[in-house]
């Protein structure tokens, strides 16, 4: 009996180990970073914080081989274009992912104010890029289905995400074999995201941490995805707060605005709490449904779902 139970809390422990599992898959050749002046600089990290990324990268997150629904997401982490918050922002989103049968990566990219960047505004969407190009490459290792690949981001998270969803210039080519896979995202998710850079709606903190304190309004514009979005652009789900304080609310109701003049498939959730703090739990009342309803909506749009998704 004895060894039955050693044997079962073995078993516990093994079955607690694999669920907490995680690989770190960096996204670019050894030695073959772009954008990079090499230096011999270390990542930095504290307090559940990213400050430095010198291996841009992602923590990989599967579902169970039984449960996997064949989509995956790419989640950028929050912090202002200053830290990564890869917790809150990130592995508890990766796990909530995993519940609903897909994959998730927490994206590891490299922040604008690092010193090794030759230009500051394009590493983040690089690495973003070059993340999508890297799941759709071994898309068939991982179960995922190459037009089932989304990505996800919250406040400065929501607005790499959304650059990935709406610039279609190329920055992550480096003259491999993934130049010719697509770095355009099938879907996007944000929440409370930064998308506006130019006017009075900016978020002033990520404005001067990704473009420098003395940008040009051209490359402010650029860079203010409501200008930004596209027939091209891909089906969106955005959940806010009427009482940020932090990042104004508008950015989500522009964006909402230039999607619909694309005809692009939009859902968008504006809730009366919740602050510059909408998370995965305890959020204050009916910002709690944001969750089930990007579920749902997951679902109607065929991500997670085997259904005909809506036209744009």
């Amino acid at each position: 009996m004895q060894c039955r139970l050693i044997n079962f809390f073995i078993a516990l422990i093994l079955l607690s180990s694999i669920a907490e599992a995680q690989d770190f898959v960096p996204v670019w050749p050894k030695n073959n970073t772009p954008n990079s002046r090499h230096l011999p600089l270390t990542d930095s990290i504290s307090n559940e914080r990213v400050y430095r990324v010198m291996i841009p990268g992602m923590y990989a997150f599967f579902p169970s081989s039984q449960e996997n629904k064949g989509a995956a997401v790419v989640i950028c982490p929050a912090g202002g274009y200053d830290h990564l918050a890869y917790v809150i922002s990130g592995i508890q989103l990766a796990k909530w992912f995993n519940t609903m049968g897909m994959s998730a990566f927490v994206l590891n990219y490299r922040l604008p104010n690092s010193p090794d960047l030759l230009q500051r505004e394009i590493g983040p969407l690089q690495d973003a890029q070059r993340a999508i190009r890297y799941i759709r490459t071994n898309a068939f290792k991982w179960g995922i289905k190459t037009d089932k690949i989304g990505i996800m981001g919250a406040s400065s998270g929501g607005h790499l995400a959304a650059s990935a969803g709406t610039l279609n210039n190329d920055v992550s080519a480096i003259g491999d074999s993934l130049d010719h896979i697509s770095f355009h995202p099938d879907f996007m998710i944000l929440v409370s995201p930064v998308i506006d850079l130019s006017t009075i709606y900016a978020h002033k903190g990520s404005r001067i941490n990704l473009l420098g304190p003395s940008a040009s309004d051209e490359l402010a514009k650029k860079y203010s995805l409501q200008l930004q979005v596209t027939a091209n652009t891909p089906p969106c789900f955005i959940a806010d707060a009427i009482n940020d304080k932090t990042v104004n609310p508008m950015n989500s109701l522009i964006f909402y605005q230039a999607l619909l003049e694309k005809n692009i498939s939009v859902s968008f959730h504006a809730f009366p709490q919740g602050g510059h703090s909408i998370a995965l739990r305890n959020n204050p009342g009916s910002t709690g449904l944001w969750v089930s309803l990007c579920e749902a909506w997951l679902n109607e749009m065929g991500v997670i779902a085997d259904i005909v998704p809506p036209k744009k």
